[in-house]
């Protein structure tokens, strides 16, 4: 299944490019509404999900980077793993996959992770996120999707 390699590439040259846009054409905390709810606006992360662990100091980013590299590792044995016709879950490391390996380069490079789409409502902000968070989040729902769809067909003989 790693012909679905392809997925995580464009994940990543979309995370990477839209970081370099963003970091190239806005101040640091600088903020563009696009749409009711929904603002760019530049932000640096040094910690993981939700900032977790964003103010210990930076050997936080060492931590996070090694996790990476351990995490993609396994995901990438995983991909080669799995059977011709588990495509969903196929389709679903590759989006993790693309989208750990996209912050691990900021983190590496940067120290810190570039986050810009920012979704709020009234005065309550979600943790500002990027692209690479997204492949990350979706590619988990569809992993939970697949999961959920294979206990299915067990308890129905499939």
């Amino acid at each position: 299944m790693l012909k679905w390699l392809w997925l995580s590439v464009l994940v990543l040259m979309l995370d990477q490019a839209s970081k370099l846009l963003v970091d190239a054409s806005f101040q640091l905390y600088e903020s563009l509404p696009l749409m009711p709810y929904f603002n760019l606006t530049y932000a640096r992360n040094t910690g993981a999900a939700f900032s977790f662990l964003s103010d210990a100091g930076g050997w936080q980013r060492w931590l996070f980077a090694g996790l990476a590299v351990v995490m993609s590792s396994f995901i990438g044995l995983w991909l080669k793993r799995l059977q011709a016709h588990e495509t969903l879950m196929a389709v679903s490391l590759s989006l993790v996959l693309g989208g750990a390996i996209g912050n691990l380069i900021d983190r590496v490079a940067y120290g810190y992770v570039i986050d810009f789409l920012d979704v709020y409502y009234d005065s309550w902000h979600w943790p500002a996120f990027n692209i690479a968070d997204s492949a990350i989040c979706v590619g988990v729902a569809l992993m939970l999707l697949d999961g959920f769809k294979a206990d299915r067909n067990k308890q129905s003989g499939f």
